[in-house]
């Protein structure tokens, strides 16, 4: 079975390379090609369009930025759809569009190929490692069919639901996330100004329900140390999947109060010049609003986990 890999970046780069130590042969290809030298070394195809991808493989897997790049490398003039075979299979693992994804499926079974949306969750660590969740969308035997190649770069391949409801899935989680990413910085805030220190109320509230889920966990790395760079998920890249997930709840007629002040929230951190760095930067907004200050000094930190976890 040959693979076609399309988007060597930094979540697709791992994912490939895992697939070729699972014993995968792969066809790959990138805006850069440079991009997949490590790959074409370890014995990797080089394709110079996804038409050419698609008609030697297999099956198809894709991670690109976003909606534009999917409907390119699927539906654009060199596209997939024109070199597929019969049988074969289109997984996208980005994060995109679940109305994009429902239109490429449809053409594309128009050609006798399930397209299926497998968006992955587990960042760039992730990727490199396998640990891996992926969201999966679509025909449920395809699914099943190919699963076997979602085993060989994630530990927990999940089918969801129709075409589409791998990506609702992504966009949900991605979405809770980064309201709550808004929310922390208000509540941060509003503690600090009412006189309490932030590594002490940092210290105090997780141990509360939410933080004994893990959420609270996240203002570490860069919130408490007013750290953003270098970005561990760019701002400019989150800022498109709360685009998406807003837009879905306005295709559904679904409110979205919150995630829309969250949004604002990151377009105006966008505005500042601020899209390579981390996505959570948008938080010095608040603190801005809020004329107050934090960046602890993570010895302290440490210490604090330390003493949690000999407890």
């Amino acid at each position: 079975m040959k693979i076609g890999f399309i988007g060597l970046g930094t979540m697709g780069s791992g994912m490939a390379a895992n697939l070729q130590k699972s014993g995968f042969s792969l066809v790959v290809n990138d805006l850069n090609q440079q991009s997949a030298s490590r790959l074409i070394s370890a014995g990797a195809i080089w394709a110079p369009t996804p038409r050419e991808v698609a008609a030697q493989s297999d099956v198809i897997l894709s991670s690109l930025p976003g909606p534009a790049e999917v409907e390119v490398v699927a539906l654009g003039e060199d596209g997939l759809i024109h070199g597929m075979r019969v049988g074969s299979a289109y997984f996208d693992l980005s994060t995109s569009s679940p109305t994009l994804i429902r239109k490429i499926a449809a053409e594309f079974l128009k050609h006798g190929v399930h397209a299926l949306d497998a968006p992955v969750s587990g960042g760039p660590a992730g990727a490199v490692s396998g640990k891996l969740a992926v969201w999966v969308g679509g025909d449920r035997d395809t699914f099943e069919t190919f699963r076997h190649v979602l085993d060989g770069f994630s530990d927990a391949p999940f089918h969801v639901g129709p075409v589409g409801a791998g990506s609702v899935a992504k966009l949900v989680h991605n979405c809770m996330g980064y309201i709550a990413t808004a929310g922390l910085a208000e509540v941060f805030s509003l503690g600090v100004k009412a006189g309490v220190e932030p590594l002490a109320i940092w210290e105090a509230v997780r141990q509360g329900a939410m933080g004994r889920r893990g959420m609270f966990e996240r203002v570490v790395d860069q919130f408490l140390v007013n750290q953003y760079e270098p970005a561990a998920f760019a701002l400019r890249l989150a800022h498109k999947d709360m685009t998406l997930a807003t837009n879905l709840g306005r295709e559904l007629k679904v409110p979205m109060r919150l995630a829309n002040l969250a949004l604002e929230e990151m377009t105006e951190a966008l505005n500042r010049g601020w899209g390579a760095r981390d996505s959570r930067s948008m938080m010095l907004l608040q603190n801005e609003r809020a004329g107050v200050e934090i960046a602890v000094d993570p010895a302290r930190i440490q210490a604090v986990l330390e003493k949690s976890a000999a407890s």
